[in-house]
């Protein structure tokens, strides 16, 4: 299997340059239950890029997930496909994996997408990635997205798990959310607007 298209990407991401990514927003949850972005997500820009720091369940076993809306943020709830892969390595050495995982992907499901799952909950333990989502405001086109997480999961493992797909709607994408799938969680997320 050719490495090219992996490269091509890394090379492409190494490509942006300081004045071409403007910080648009930055949140912070404490003990919160989600983390919205309702302003921001434009015209402006035809990159979206989200940068997750340090995000923490205060119960372990969760899964970090997002959704899109378009209605300013008053539902949370647009159709999309998607598929998903992950890789493993546990810290005794024991198990590793790489693969597929058709149990996290959607199929024009309305449900909010896993980023990262089974994360832990300890003082030490959490998430960090980042979300890509493209045109969000195309009124023409489905809205493509990709994200990629590296985390703690609970039972000591190192995982990364990348997850693509589009929004099946041609209406504006104007407010994303993220969240736990179920309680409460601390951690920054970043928005940031490519040119």
């Amino acid at each position: 299997m050719s490495l090219l298209p992996y490269a091509s990407l890394t090379h492409r991401r190494k490509a942006y340059r300081a004045g071409d990514v403007v910080l648009l927003s930055s949140q912070t949850a404490s003990g919160d239950s989600a983390l919205s972005f309702t302003s921001g997500i434009t015209s402006t820009y035809g990159e979206y890029i989200f940068k997750f720091y340090n995000i923490n369940p205060a119960t372990e076993d969760y899964n970090f997930t997002f959704n899109g809306s378009i209605d300013g943020g008053s539902n949370y709830n647009v159709t999309k496909t998607t598929t998903t892969f992950t890789a493993y390595h546990r810290e005794n050495d024991t198990v590793t994996s790489l693969g597929y995982d058709a149990t996290r992907d959607l199929a024009q499901s309305t449900n909010f997408q896993q980023l990262g799952w089974n994360i832990g909950s300890g003082a030490d333990e959490s998430l960090a990635g980042e979300f890509h989502l493209f045109n969000p405001s195309s009124t023409t086109y489905v809205k493509h997205f990709y994200g990629q997480s590296s985390y703690y999961y609970s039972s000591d493992y190192a995982f990364i798990t990348y997850v693509a797909g589009y929004f099946n709607d041609t209406n504006d994408i104007d407010a994303m959310q993220f969240k736990m799938s179920s309680g409460n969680f601390d951690g920054t997320i970043k928005l940031w607007g490519v040119k």
